[in-house]
């Protein structure tokens, strides 16, 4: 699996998010500009400029139209994706820590850090569809966690808003009322600063990773505990695959003790587990400090085809060469695939005017996950066909 680099930030990353499609992914870094990146080849298509400080969070809406990003600047921008314009600025007293479309795309979930008076909070914005008639009115805020509330999700339905932060609490509250529903246990969670939250791909359980170099599995509806995943380093990020049952986390030593530590002893790798039997399956190096973002992409279904292969059929469509069948009738398509782990080819038979033509298409699933570190770089890690078929 040799790894994309990606160097397009400056300082430190902070946070990465595939769009729905997974042909996309946003990068957030120290740096001040969120940058945008075709998520195939790792090409950079453009930033966004604007935020005076650094950038922690993003979010992409459902139809890759709008970008929300979170700053320590106190403020919270809404951005066009395809054209990097700002079309809003939602201005806090305190750093904006975290961000989230609510399905549907019209609210948003905002973290606050506590700043100077202020305490931490979520506050809860109504989106617009035309940015013109945006307003900075919130539409909930709840205060009463101690401590920076370092991640906020929704739950299903957006019934339900997800937290945890610097005490160590993961907490659910009515997205409606803001009444506090449920709090994790103190025995079975968290014993220092959850770093990082993210939901499975039907929302029915989530991952909390922390600074007590572990990593938890819970049920999002009940807050039951359901797998615990220990590691010997600190867990900064952690990330679900969505076509295996794996997680990964990724952390490391602290950054102020870098410089003084070999990278092979700095535990930088990202670690592969198995989601249901717990175990470590594998690891990936390559970052020179902690990483601080990890991110899947979401969508294991994309192809890419053989360039030649391609062109070919496109040249036997150009030539009219399929064009109909003996009787006239419009022509019909005969497909098999073959599926071989993560490669198949895809034979295609066509019956045109007694003419047999076999197109072979040779096609590689384009399943990846990237990785952001302290240094500065974004790794895109395309998966080989071994990774598939891992066996414990």
């Amino acid at each position: 699996m040799r790894p994309i680099l990606m160097k397009g930030h400056e300082r430190p990353l902070t946070f990465l998010k595939y769009n729905r499609d997974g042909d996309l992914l946003f990068s957030c870094a120290k740096d001040h500009t969120p940058t945008v990146w075709f998520a195939d080849n790792g090409e950079r298509l453009g930033t966004y400029r604007g935020h005076n400080g650094a950038v922690w969070t993003c979010d992409v809406s459902r139809d890759s139209m709008r970008l929300i990003t979170g700053s320590a600047d106190q403020t919270v921008k809404l951005w066009n994706v395809q054209k990097g314009t700002q079309l809003y600025t939602f201005n806090f007293g305190s750093p904006a820590r975290s961000v989230e479309f609510a399905i549907g795309d019209k609210l948003a979930v905002i973290t606050t850090d506590p700043f100077m008076e202020l305490t931490s909070a979520i506050h809860v914005k109504r989106i617009a569809g035309d940015s013109t008639e945006q307003t900075e009115e919130s539409v909930l805020v709840i205060k009463g966690p101690q401590g920076r509330i370092n991640r906020a999700v929704w739950g299903p339905l957006n019934r339900t808003i997800i937290s945890a932060g610097e005490d160590a609490v993961i907490r659910i509250w009515d997205s409606e009322t803001g009444k506090l529903l449920k709090e994790s246990d103190k025995e079975s969670g968290h014993k220092k600063t959850i770093t990082s939250l993210t939901k499975a791909a039907d929302g029915s359980h989530f991952l909390s990773g922390s600074l007590d170099k572990s990593a938890k599995l819970w049920d999002t509806r009940t807050l039951t505990l359901i797998k615990t995943y220990s590691t010997e380093r600190p867990v900064n990020a952690v990330a679900m695959s969505p076509l295996l049952d794996h997680v990964v986390l990724g952390g490391g030593q602290d950054a102020s003790a870098v410089t003084t530590t070999d990278h092979r002893a700095g535990k930088f790798e990202a670690k592969f587990y198995d989601k249901i039997l717990q175990e470590e399956i594998g690891g990936v190096k390559g970052h020179f400090g902690p990483i601080n973002a990890l991110a899947f992409n979401p969508d294991g279904k994309r192809y890419g085809a053989n360039k030649n292969s391609l062109l070919i059929y496109n040249l036997l469509m150009e030539l009219d060469v399929v064009v109909c069948c003996v009787s006239n009738e419009p022509c019909r398509w005969k497909v098999e695939i073959y599926v071989l782990s993560c490669m198949f080819a895809a034979t295609e038979f066509l019956f045109c005017s007694g003419l047999l033509i076999i197109l072979t298409i040779c096609v590689l699933q384009l399943n990846s996950f990237s990785s952001g570190g302290e240094d500065g770089y974004v790794r895109l890690h395309h998966f080989d066909p071994d990774y598939f078929n891992i066996k414990i």
